[in-house]
């Protein structure tokens, strides 16, 4: 049950994240909550399934901050993926 916490908390992370992260206009608005939220789902169970008790502190700062790290550099590399592709359909298209 508790790990419902864990994700609405990596979604609502994700969210504020996204929206403060640069460049918000080149990807969908789910798409960092959504890999936030995912990757603190399986942090949280790979973690309860190694014996982490719910009440560790750990479980709680290895979910949600592994979560929002990786969140992090998949928005960033998916940023600069889509202006990397976007640079060379504009110079194809002689835009």
């Amino acid at each position: 049950m508790y790990i419902l916490l864990a994700l609405i908390a990596a979604c609502a992370l994700g969210v504020a994240m996204h929206f403060a992260l640069p460049h918000r206009e080149l990807r969908g608005v789910a798409v960092t909550p959504a890999v936030a939220t995912a990757a603190a789902a399986a942090i949280y169970t790979g973690m309860q399934w190694a014996g982490v008790a719910e009440a560790d502190v750990r479980l709680w700062v290895a979910s949600l901050g592994g979560a929002l790290l990786l969140a992090l550099v998949a928005t960033l590399a998916l940023t600069a993926q889509r202006r990397r592709t976007d640079a060379e359909a504009k110079r194809a298209l002689g835009i």
